[in-house]
């Protein structure tokens, strides 16, 4: 009989610790090469250009707001350029009221399931898909329908109008997703967006990696081909740093009007602090400059990590290519457990995320997920060559 002076609530009893993060409990050893967390590599972080926003901002009449209790929808100047960024790139023409700002778009899709999930609804996720989406969704008990994909994304031929009806929404990451790399192509977003518009199903459409394709050339956006149904979440974290939590809703004004009232009750507002912080390095166009050095990094470890992958592992072994984002999916011969696999690894020194936590239903245990853009090159060869070895 338990000895606690409280119970807790079913929802709270019923929640695990996500997987990734167990695992990073363990990577933080020095001596294990880790392929599991989708960390942006710290190379990237714009130090010196956030240490002069933060004097300036302290040494201006600035401060006193950046210190101050903000709008729980966001700084306004961040708010407007968030706006004027969508506008410019996916040619709609939104407003202002059209955009929240949130701590982290983790947190944005904890308001959306707390907004449109009651137990038993019914939600459409492709297949794999972002553990901490599943994560979040699933505290709130949905019931999962999931869409297959392929290299080439999700495929909305496999879609059908009975579920797309039925559905409270699509939850889905076009760009270079977590966790396979892939991006969807043109014709299927096109595709996508026309199914949705016709059995009016909501598109809830997470973009955290769509700025790092390493050619630079993004493909247009699902809230481009229907903006009434789309809700697009942005981030900060891979363009700046994740530790200043930031991220943006963008949507219909009535929706962001209940994630307001949400967020109210959660935390009142992302901190001032870092909107302004983030508002001074963004404003004057220091992103034109900024990402092409993070694309230009993150190629140049992805390339690599797939040279070693093609040397060392063997003919049974399948990994996707992508052209963009931190991420590789690699699928194993059928008998492989990659869970199994992994207690193996760690005692090896080598480290990766089990692919059965990206699955909605029905998972699949011969997959696996390898982050390469925090690794140097160097770790990069002695860790995939390790790990082939085990598979051997």
């Amino acid at each position: 009989m338990s000895s606690s002076i409280w119970q807790f609530s079913k929802r709270a009893a019923a929640l695990q610790s996500s997987a990734i993060r167990e695992i990073l409990k363990i990577t933080e050893l020095p001596h294990v090469i880790s392929f599991a967390g989708g960390l942006p590599s710290p190379n990237t972080f714009p130090v010196e250009k956030i240490k002069q926003a933060v004097d300036t901002i302290m040494d201006s009449d600035e401060a006193f707001s950046a210190l101050q209790y903000g709008p729980t929808e966001g700084y306004k100047p961040l708010r407007e350029w968030v706006i004027n960024l969508i506008n410019q790139r996916e040619k709609t023409k939104l407003t202002v009221d059209n955009v929240l700002i949130v701590t982290g778009s983790q947190q944005a899709l904890d308001l959306i399931g707390k907004a449109l999930i009651d137990e038993g609804t019914k939600i459409l996720v492709e297949t794999p898909t972002y553990l901490g989406g599943l994560q979040t969704f699933t505290q709130y008990e949905p019931e999962y329908v999931s869409i297959a994909s392929d290299d080439q994304g999700l495929n909305p031929d496999l879609l059908s109008d009975e579920d797309a009806k039925s559905a409270n929404f699509l939850y889905t990451i076009p760009n270079f997703q977590n966790p396979t790399g892939r991006r969807l192509s043109a014709e299927r977003r096109k595709k996508l967006a026309d199914k949705a518009i016709a059995n009016n199903l909501l598109m809830i459409e997470d973009d955290p990696y769509g700025e790092l394709d390493y050619q630079g050339h993004r493909l247009p956006s699902l809230i481009s081909y229907a903006p009434t149904n789309t809700v697009y979440l942005g981030s900060f974290s891979k363009i700046l740093a994740p530790g200043m939590r930031l991220g943006y809703v963008v949507g219909p004004a009535d929706f962001i009007r209940k994630l307001v009232q949400l967020k109210q009750a959660a935390d009142l507002h992302t901190p001032s602090y870092t909107q302004h912080i983030a508002y001074q390095v963004v404003k004057d166009g220091y992103l034109g400059d900024h990402i092409p050095k993070i694309r230009e990094l993150y190629k140049k470890r992805c390339e690599f990590m797939l040279e070693q992958l093609a040397k060392y592992m063997p003919n049974t072994v399948r990994w996707t290519k992508p052209e963009g984002g931190m991420f590789i999916w690699v699928e194993l011969p059928e008998h492989i457990d990659s869970t199994a696999l992994l207690a193996i690894a760690v005692q090896n020194n080598v480290a990766f995320v089990p692919g059965e936590t990206f699955f909605a239903t029905n998972p699949r245990k011969n997959c696996l997920r390898l982050a390469f853009v925090t690794v140097p090159e160097d770790r990069i060869e002695q860790g995939i060559k390790t790990l082939a070895q085990l598979i051997k």
